[in-house]
């Protein structure tokens, strides 16, 4: 229930308005009372005192209103409906059927139920962040994953802070501060957010080495640009977009082979980072820490939320005194990452011990390898239901369609799907104004459905679809 759209009187009113009540009169109205219960007094009072000043303001204004306005069914009304937006968390669960598993913009992965677990025991009760109960003393909060990590990717030592932007900054700021840092041209990637690598170099205090071209360097590039003021050598995985054709690029062995000649360190940026030979799951391959680190990298760099499938971090893993360097700059503990962030992570690296159950424990894994077959009979299942619901507004049709991984993440590499595909009834002029209200329909259902719009309809990808009876149950409240 809103104000009624105000109009202009041209003549005196028929039916005088009473005068408007007092705050305090409208809190004692027992409807508005029974408001407060709910949502507290000082919410119910502000929200009282707007409502009035919006009244006084339209009679000023010698703007129309009912006459009964001001009766307590009324007033009531709309306090309930401004009370209830406003007291509506703006971070909200959607379903994602837009065909992007890793979507940023809707929480990128999602994590396993062992993680939340141990998010909500991190969150509602004292925990063990850096205290060592076996000696009795401080901690590290690192203690708690950086064995982990060291046995699964091979590496010496391992850190994490917030992000995999503040971890590439942390290691150039710790490693190359007012040196130069040497870097394929190819490889200055800019990612989602205007987060280029250039930028972040400059900001970190290195001094950038391009070497190469767009679309080849040679190894001989590196080795000229090589001199005392050379802090290390970077490779960046270039993971949100791929250049064909006539290319070359160093391979990692011999850029090893090249900075350990000249006393350098290799660090190598991985960004989506996946623990798993991707394969193993009839997926295309994404290089992995542990492939850089048997090559001889001596830094690696990736993200926590995107292919690992846990929660938001960037992770640093490698040798020993290079992680202490990093540990120790000041801004690490600007960049460290809190209990329920760590609490995750260490549940999500104790699936990877156990690798034959990984993909049925571990979400993202289980959608990106989620078969065809399964995501077309789900579509078939739903499509009588969404029929009917949409009987009056659209067509709705079983397609073949492709998904993709999402975060940057093999950006080429498309993954075989079903969707929903619903066509509006009205085509020619006025189509595309019916599709937006479709869309902002299912937008507006009580858990909101988030599809993409391609080719004139809006599309419902079925790929991260494991509520089904959720999205059914709630079809009867799509208002168009």
């Amino acid at each position: 229930m809103s104000l009624p759209s105000p109009h202009r009187a041209e003549n005196a009113r028929a039916t005088p308005l009473p005068a408007i009540p007092s705050v305090d009169r409208v809190l004692n109205l027992p409807a508005v009372c029974a408001l407060t219960e709910i949502h507290g007094r000082q919410s119910t009072t502000s929200a009282v005192r707007q409502l009035l000043a919006e009244l006084r303001e339209r009679l000023a204004g010698n703007l129309d209103l009912p006459a009964d306005a001001f009766a307590e069914i009324q007033l009531a009304g709309v306090l309930a409906q401004r009370l209830c937006a406003a007291s509506q968390p703006r971070l909200r669960p959607v379903l994602n059927l837009t065909g992007t598993v890793l979507h940023t913009n809707l929480g990128r992965a999602r994590l396993p139920d062992e993680a939340v677990a141990a998010v909500v025991m991190a969150a509602s009760q004292a925990c063990s962040l850096e205290y060592d109960l076996g000696s009795g003393k401080r901690g590290d909060r690192d203690d708690l994953i950086e064995s982990l990590l060291c046995e699964i990717t091979g590496a010496e030592a391992a850190t994490v802070v917030n992000n995999n932007a503040a971890a590439v900054f942390l290691a150039l700021n710790s490693l190359g501060l007012r040196k130069q840092v040497i870097v394929s041209r190819g490889e200055l990637v800019e990612i989602g957010g205007s987060f280029r690598v250039p930028d972040i170099m400059a900001r970190a205090g290195c001094r950038l080495r391009e070497v190469g071209t767009t679309n080849r360097t040679h190894l001989k590039d590196f080795a000229d640009a090589i001199d005392t003021k050379t802090a290390l050598l970077l490779k960046v995985h270039t993971s949100n977009y791929a250049i064909q054709g006539f290319t070359t690029s160093a391979e990692e062995a011999a850029l090893v082979e090249l900075a350990h000649d000249h006393n350098l360190p290799f660090m190598v940026d991985l960004g989506s980072g996946t623990l798993v030979n991707l394969r193993d799951f009839g997926l295309p391959q994404e290089p992995t820490p542990m492939d850089s680190l048997a090559a001889g990298a001596d830094l690696v760099t990736f993200s926590g939320d995107k292919l690992l499938g846990g929660p938001q971090a960037g992770i640093l893993a490698g040798r020993r005194d290079l992680i202490a360097r990093i540990k120790k700059n000041p801004l690490k503990r600007a960049l460290r990452v809190d209990k329920m962030t760590m609490a995750a992570l260490e549940a999500v690296l104790q699936l990877y011990r156990d690798p034959d159950r990984l993909v049925t424990r571990l979400p993202t894994l289980r959608l990106l390898a989620r078969a065809a077959t399964d995501i077309e009979r789900s579509a078939h299942t739903l499509l009588p239901a969404m029929s009917a619901a949409l009987a009056k507004v659209a067509e709705v049709e079983v397609r073949p369609c492709h998904s993709q991984i999402g975060s940057g993440s093999l950006p080429i590499n498309l993954l075989p799907s079903f969707c929903l595909t619903i066509l509006p009834i009205q085509r020619g002029k006025g189509e595309g104004t019916a599709l937006k209200k479709i869309e902002q329909a299912f937008r507006n259902l009580p858990v909101p459905v988030i599809g993409r719009v391609s080719e004139g309809a809006f599309c419902l990808d079925l790929r991260c679809l494991e509520q089904t009876e959720m999205l059914q149950s709630q079809l009867g409240s799509l208002r168009f």
